[in-house]
């Protein structure tokens, strides 16, 4: 792949399942290089391409986690780093924490699982582990044991979800480990028996728990009735310069990034 051939591109690292290139009329001038949460990404790349609509600023977008993201916009290896975590206190020196919108995090099970609601005391259980058959969740229609999806340790949404949903309670040492969003989706939709959570962004093809009482939807999460819901972030070495300042102000002013946020995220 020849950079000067593309304006954007969603580049995947080892970790993640998949790429995506967007082509482009023109050679950009500029270059912006992101990586990071691989649930901020799908909302970065829509950003990116309407903002690359009107200037002559190209963006290489890569993801791996949020972790990923911190670690390399500390060392200098892209300008922009994607979280959808808070920052935590081990987290390096000197970086700048830009809020530019919110999500919301889903329990899903396999679309024949129709369990309707979990509780919070219910979501510790079957992802800590003291229940592991379907049997003993309320309004399960299986009968089977649980195949317990989680995000790796590097992941913004493991971090949210964590503090979110488990407060002090451990994840279960057999759950699975998942490097993106999108493989906790397809491993959800192809096994019956499993159960995961992932960013509001993919739900397609799974079906989605409501969280004590209150469905997880885009609606619920504006109107701040979910309570699964949490901070995305652009993260700069430093105070934002140059074409990553225009671009990361484009985000927090422009009607239209605000409107693309408003399409599956809750803008500020």
């Amino acid at each position: 792949m020849k950079r000067s051939r593309f304006k954007i591109a969603l580049v995947a690292c080892a970790a993640v399942a998949s790429v995506a290139v967007l082509p482009a009329a023109a050679q950009a001038k500029k270059t912006i290089t992101i990586s990071g949460s691989t649930s901020v990404a799908p909302l970065m790349t829509k950003w990116a391409r309407a903002y690359a609509r009107t200037t002559s600023v190209g963006f290489r977008i890569l993801q791996g986690g949020s972790d990923v993201g911190v670690a390399d916009v500390s060392k200098g290896a892209v300008t922009i780093g994607m979280s959808s975590r808070d920052p935590k206190a081990g987290d390096p020196g000197g970086l700048v924490w830009n809020k530019t919108n919110k999500d919301a995090l889903c329990v899903i099970t396999h679309k024949t699982n129709t369990v309707a609601n979990m509780t919070q005391a219910q979501v510790q259980a079957v992802f800590g582990g003291s229940v592991r058959n379907w049997n003993s969740v309320s309004g399960s229609n299986k009968s089977g044991t649980i195949d317990v999806n989680v995000r790796t340790p590097a992941s913004g949404t493991q971090d949210a979800f964590k503090k979110l949903f488990l407060g002090s309670t451990s994840v279960f040492s057999g759950a699975s480990q998942k490097a993106s969003n999108g493989l906790i989706q397809q491993t959800v939709k192809s096994n019956e028996n499993a159960v995961g959570y992932v960013s509001l962004a993919f739900q397609e093809g799974v079906h989605t728990v409501a969280y004590n009482g209150t469905a997880c939807t885009l609606r619920n999460a504006k109107a701040g009735t979910y309570e699964g819901t949490r901070n995305f972030w652009v993260v700069t070495k430093g105070a934002p310069t140059g074409a990553a300042a225009k671009f990361i102000r484009w985000i927090k002013t422009s009607r239209t990034a605000s409107k693309i946020a408003d399409s599956e995220w809750v803008s500020l």
